[in-house]
């Protein structure tokens, strides 16, 4: 592959995967905040232009998931007008796009395992503004697919294990939510994921370009871990693999509660189950099942 990698959100857990997975496939432009405001749309599509990128790949985004109830304003402006940025400014270069979204568009009322097909129906302001973005991205008229993910953790990064881990040692018990059903996704899986996805897709691009290749895989997939679990299952099996490797490390007991019992400013989806068959079928991927993942991290810890 020839021509340049536009990578935003490379301080972020799956940005900073990305710059390893895709070092091989072209130079990787990842300019920091003070090169990229996400928040400025004016200063995203100005970098767009300086680049000239290939390919853009946006795993930036406003994560804060409470906080963005009380910033909605700037939840939005990275979540929504950034991406719509990114989108118009491929289309002027002819740069395709690889955008990473969330089970948070949907309201997690269903029982079984979202399909991309499923409706949308966020229950957050985060969630809100990643489906915003979703829509622009679609909008704007570049060639583009969207991976939505769900409970990216790894060994660096500020998430759910490493921060479970922390408690674990520090205190007796923990209070762990049992009542929300999804699968941890490891963030080096998406990034091994997304490089080959982009190497599928260029190996078409021999014979269309780009722009055609894009036309043949053009939407959303899921991308999430294999398996489900519960965050209390999932806190559960880490500790327990803590101890095996820590036996004389005194670790917390973990008690599962209800979601009504630990209340936060914004509500989660109950099930963030996402199926993933779309991805498997159109690019031959199955993403880990997240206690092989887990096992992997655990041993980078």
């Amino acid at each position: 592959m020839s021509g340049r990698i536009l990578l935003t959100g490379v301080t972020g857990q799956v940005g900073g995967e990305l710059i390893r997975a895709l070092a091989s496939m072209g130079e990787v432009v990842a300019p920091g905040r003070d090169e990229l405001d996400l928040a400025d749309a004016a200063s995203v599509r100005e970098r767009v232009r300086a680049v000239r990128p290939r390919w853009i790949v946006n795993p930036g985004a406003y994560t804060a998931v409470d906080k963005a109830e009380s910033e909605p304003d700037l939840a939005y402006a990275i979540n929504a007008e950034a991406v719509r940025a990114l989108g118009e400014g491929a289309r002027e270069v002819g740069a395709a796009v690889i955008h990473f979204s969330t089970d948070y568009v949907f309201d997690g009322e269903g029982t079984a395992p979202y399909r991309e097909t499923d409706a949308t129906g966020p229950v957050s302001v985060y969630g809100a503004s990643k489906l915003t973005g979703e829509l622009a991205l679609a909008e704007a008229g570049a060639g583009y697919m969207i991976f939505r993910t769900s409970w990216v953790y790894g060994a660096t990064g500020k998430n759910f294990l490493r921060t479970i881990l922390k408690a674990a040692r520090e205190r007796d018990r923990l209070r762990v939510v049992a009542d929300q059903y999804g699968a941890p996704t490891w963030s080096r899986d998406l990034a091994r994921m997304t490089a080959h996805v982009m190497g599928r897709v260029e190996d078409l691009a021999g014979e269309k370009g780009l722009a055609g290749a894009m036309k043949e895989f053009q939407g959303v997939y899921h991308a999430a871990g294999s398996g489900e679990t519960t965050w209390h299952g999932f806190a559960v099996e880490a500790i327990a693999k803590l101890h095996e490797r820590e036996r004389e490390t005194k670790l917390a007991e973990v008690d599962a509660i209800v979601t009504a019992e630990y209340p936060t400013p914004a509500k989660r989806p109950v099930n963030s189950r996402l199926n993933c068959e779309r991805l498997a079928e159109r690019f031959g991927w199955r993403m880990m099942d997240w206690r092989d993942s887990l096992g992997e991290v655990m041993a980078e810890l």
